[in-house]
């Protein structure tokens, strides 16, 4: 395990900053967790376009490991549902990554966006604002939709095996997940997307039906929408310069837009990409690439050096995503499949990752620094920050100076939720945390699913914990460590 400082050891503010200056870093931090009644930036409300959220807390969607086969809520996924309703956030970004067809599923357990699940959409509804009413009469106004998605180069719809359909064929992910460079069958066709397109209007006209009150569509994490967003080798309307690459999302919103109109649409996109990692249990490497360059295989990547960030075309495509009528984009970064520590930063690396290459803090302020950047550059779009929960203990103190500062307009929590789903309530009510619920970022979230488990908070949730599975997961962790 790395030798980087914990931010469990950092007993005060003042500590975390000697942190941050030692490291380099530039991150606001105040001295204290504002309530709602003393003025916390955060509690201020929201607007989305004809849509209000209460305040500027946002729950991050999940990937869905934890749903029936055919698609519909288990109640591992109900449970999780009504907590985002009790979290006290006032916005509930697509709450749940959805298939809009079969074999677009990341894994056999995820939910599905598709007429045969329409009940099974309404039921996660009905327990999100069943949670959300149990407030009590000084709840959040909330606003809630639904992610629609296709996994595309990660498609396990039956087991744990990669059926993937790809935008091209890359280099680096071809070799790193065994896909052939020869195989055209896994490439999509351009008739292909126009079915694909049809199936994601008919995924938001359905949870527009059901109550959501918006759709996101995905594109983001390595995913289909994401992965078309490098595409510059492909051939054809789909690929080459960002026009044609941008052209599958930009089409899907536009069929949205036109043949849903009452449905607004929003984003989640990986701003930003770096170049995949090898898998092992020692320091993260970069896969070689020395003979790909210039770098054309990325989005958001300095084609001379990968390695870092290029935020060119992210700005240009946030303005297109503007123009086309887009209410709020949701940023992220990378691929937890293929470089978990700049998607996720943590100590604790998942089974199918590596130690971190870099102090974690190093990739939670790359992120938010990256999106002050976008948000600076394109003002006029609404955007929710990623990257908060490794901040733990600190992650309100910085939550709401980013948010006062105008770096960015909301902040969203992700695995943080699966620990301590009330943490937007018990910092806008009573200015504190419970710190035995603070996600300390063990990656268990994401080791369970990788290997057919499924996904929670098994070192802190008891819910977890009293599953059969937290004893698999023990075993699990213990065969890791030994190599």
């Amino acid at each position: 395990m790395s030798d980087y400082t914990k931010i469990a050891q950092l007993k005060t503010v003042d500590a975390l900053r000697a942190r941050l200056a030692e490291l380099g870093l530039e991150l606001p931090v105040d001295d204290q967790i504002l309530t709602a009644a003393g003025g916390s930036p955060l509690a201020e409300r929201l607007s989305l376009g004809t849509l209000t959220a209460g305040n500027r807390w946002c729950i991050h969607p999940m990937e869905g490991w934890d749903a029936n086969r055919d698609g519909s809520p288990s109640p591992h996924t109900l449970r999780r549902w009504r907590h985002f309703g009790l979290s006290g956030a006032g916005l509930i970004w697509g709450g749940e990554a959805a298939a809009v067809q079969e074999d677009g599923r990341a894994n056999p357990n995820q939910t599905l966006a598709v007429e045969s699940n329409r009940a099974g959409l309404r039921a996660l509804w009905d327990e999100l604002q069943a949670g959300h009413q149990s407030l009590g009469a000084d709840s959040p106004q909330m606003v809630a939709g639904l992610q629609l998605t296709h996994s595309g180069r990660f498609c396990r719809p039956n087991d744990n095996r990669l059926e993937p359909r790809i935008a091209y064929h890359h280099p680096l992910l071809d070799a790193k997940f065994g896909i052939d460079p020869q195989n055209q069958s896994v490439v999509w066709t351009d008739s292909d997307l126009e079915r694909l397109i049809d199936r994601y209007v008919a995924a938001a006209r359905l949870a527009l039906e059901v109550g959501y009150q918006f759709v996101d569509v995905k594109a983001c994490h390595g995913y289909l929408l994401h992965e078309f967003l490098s595409a510059r080798t492909r051939p054809g309307k789909f690929g080459g310069d960002l026009a044609g690459r941008a052209r599958l999302l930009l089409t899907i919103i536009e069929r949205i837009q036109n043949e849903v109109p009452a449905l607004p649409v929003v984003v989640r996109l990986s701003a930003f990409d770096t170049l995949p990692y090898q898998t092992s249990r020692e320091v993260g490497r970069p896969m070689s690439y020395q003979n790909l360059l210039p770098y054309g295989f990325g989005f958001g990547v300095s084609d001379q050096n990968p390695l870092e960030y290029d935020l060119r075309e992210p700005i240009e495509l946030l303005q297109l995503l503007h123009r086309a009528g887009v209410i709020a984009v949701n940023l992220s970064c990378g691929s937890p499949y293929y470089n978990p520590h700049i998607q996720r930063p943590a100590i604790f690396p998942p089974s199918d990752g590596y130690l971190p290459p870099e102090d974690p803090l190093v990739g939670c302020v790359r992120q938010i620094q990256a999106h002050r950047q976008l948000k600076a550059a394109v003002p006029e779009m609404v955007m929710v920050g990623t990257a908060y929960s490794y901040l733990q203990d600190y992650l309100p103190h910085v939550a709401q100076a980013v948010v006062r500062a105008g770096w960015i307009d909301a902040v969203g929590l992700g695995r943080m939720v699966l620990s301590y789903p009330q943490l937007p309530r018990d910092t806008l009510h009573h200015g504190k945390l419970e710190r035995k619920k603070v996600c300390r970022t063990f990656s268990d979230c994401t080791t369970a699913p990788r290997n057919g488990i499924v996904s929670g908070c098994y070192p802190l949730d008891p819910y977890y914990k009293a599953m059969p599975e937290y004893g698999t997961m023990q075993e699990l962790k213990k065969a890791i460590a030994n190599g």
